[in-house]
């Protein structure tokens, strides 16, 4: 009982930002600059973007819940005359189905266009995309031309991990209640949060290495915990669950009224939910997060990080709204649209110093 105890109180304290610490893992540039200078310049008008890549938006976890997830950054590309998609996967499958999966779709991609593909991933789709590329990259290092991680938890979260986490308090029953919520209401695989667990991260880094020969960016953020944002709910996700065992009292021919009347609309307080959580990820670790990935786990080794000069919780550029939106401040498309055009820009460079060579 003792180490129950033990294992409950210290949660993730000595896996928080494993990365930097660990042996044989690449540093990190800072390219927050830059990327100011370049969401400045599209604020103004200037829109560099080429249309000679297919951009692939890849959705994180919960996402198939989230009919809003990525679609006005899909359309403000698409607006601008780029080829724009958003992955079609199932965001709560593991990390190395998804995998497979990201590799046939940039392969479909990349035949149909004749272009090669920019990847944009957010959250677990950050994480889905690195495995993609760790992976199979003999078959795509032609293919792709770089990774965008957005607020992606690549060395895991203690989200995941002090829920799954073994041996301590109450594990087994946190367990059952997971599963049930993952695999039966949303018709997931448990294996999707398992992979952001530390132990699970170390365990897939260690044995598949990202390629160094592609840029890759690390966006994370910092959600703000003032009184006044834990207390609001400004920003709202519609989600929608896939069943409700509601009575029937109407006629078999109505069948399908009966079948759409259990899709339910749940309203979902983002920011202040998200707030709650990066509070208490601060007061138990002492580490800033965007609600649910810490700053220190978002960097990727050997990638240029980028910090917006904003407090932003994880939803937010997926899910920001445009009709309460600051016209003085950058939205969530502008950011996407800005990582990407710094993206393009580190593989200029980067093709610049192989042809030196």
């Amino acid at each position: 009982m003792q180490s129950r105890v033990q294992r409950t109180l210290h949660g993730s304290s000595y896996d928080i930002g494993w990365l930097q610490s660990a042996p044989g893992m690449a540093p990190v540039e800072d390219g927050t600059a830059r990327f100011l200078e370049l969401l400045e310049g599209i604020r103004n008008g200037e829109h560099r973007l080429p249309d000679s890549f297919v951009y692939l938006l890849i959705p994180g976890f919960f996402s198939n819940h989230g009919p809003l997830y990525f679609v006005r950054t899909k359309r403000f590309f698409s607006k601008m005359g780029l080829a724009c998609h958003i992955a079609k996967i199932h965001s709560e499958a593991s990390v190395e189905h998804n995998a497979w999966e990201l590799k046939q779709y940039v392969e479909e991609l990349y035949w149909g266009s004749g272009k090669r593909v920019i990847l944009l991933g957010h959250s677990k789709g950050g994480v889905d995309a690195a495995a993609a590329l760790s992976i199979y990259w003999c078959d795509l290092k032609d293919k792709v031309a770089g990774l965008a991680f957005v607020q992606s938890p690549y060395g895991g979260t203690p989200v995941a991990s002090d829920i799954l986490r073994e041996g301590q308090i109450a594990d087994k029953e946190t367990r059952r209640i997971t599963e049930f919520l993952i695999c039966k209401l949303i018709k997931g695989d448990i294996r999707a949060l398992e992979d952001l667990t530390y132990e699970k991260r170390k365990e897939f880094i260690m044995n598949h290495k990202l390629p160094t020969d592609i840029p890759l960016i690390s966006f994370h953020s910092e959600a703000s915990i003032t009184p006044g944002v834990l207390a609001t709910m400004s920003h709202i996700a519609h989600a929608e669950l896939p069943w409700l065992p509601l009575p029937k009292f109407i006629s078999q021919e109505s069948d399908d009224f009966v079948a759409a009347g259990r899709q339910v609309p749940v309203v979902i307080p983002i920011s202040a939910a998200m707030a709650v959580c990066a509070l208490h990820l601060q007061l138990r670790y002492g580490e800033k997060s965007d609600g649910l990935v810490t700053c220190r786990d978002a960097q990727v080794p050997g990638s240029v990080v980028v910090k917006p000069n904003r407090k932003l919780d994880h939803g937010w550029m997926v899910y920001s709204s445009s009709e309460k939106r600051n016209p003085n401040e950058a939205d969530c498309c502008e950011m996407c649209e800005a990582l990407l055009t710094l993206l393009v820009e580190l593989g200029d460079k980067m093709q610049e110093e192989m042809v030196e060579k």
